[in-house]
């Protein structure tokens, strides 16, 4: 009888300690995937090295397992207020399939946070992973 009252509590510790984890956020840079030559883009009306946090910074292409990942990050005032979907996998049904649910999410968590410190979709690990970096490269053009 002990026995079974002391597994019990055990494992009930276990789970309460498993719930209160937070899950794992994907690095924002410097991750497994190959990165592309960069290119810098200024908004119209500023010069490189002078950017105010304001107009549409283009990110990075970023390679992944499933094919390029890109995003353009529109920002106001340093405010994030738009992520458009440049590139992103569509090799076959599968991929768009992925896309067409994890982009929007990624978007919607992108403009919640207003940063690249987002988590990844669940079954788009390597979309997530290439949006999130390609977000960070452009946020890192607009912070320049």
């Amino acid at each position: 009888m002990r026995r079974a009252v002391l597994t019990t509590t055990g494992i009930s510790a276990l789970i309460v300690a498993l719930l209160t984890l937070k899950p794992h956020q994907l690095p924002t840079l410097g991750g497994a995937a190959p990165r592309s030559p960069t290119t810098s883009h200024t908004p119209a009306g500023t010069s490189p090295g002078t950017s105010t946090g304001t107009g549409t910074f283009t990110g990075d292409p970023i390679d992944t397992q499933y094919g390029t990942v890109q995003v353009a990050a529109t920002l106001s005032k340093g405010k994030i207020t738009a992520v458009h979907v440049l590139q992103a996998p569509d090799q076959n049904g599968r991929d768009r399939q992925i896309a067409s649910y994890a982009l929007p999410r990624l978007t919607d968590e992108a403009l919640g946070a207003q940063s690249a410190h987002i988590d990844a979709v669940s079954g788009a690990s390597y979309t997530s992973e290439g949006y999130v970096q390609s977000l960070q490269s452009a946020l890192d053009q607009a912070h320049a």
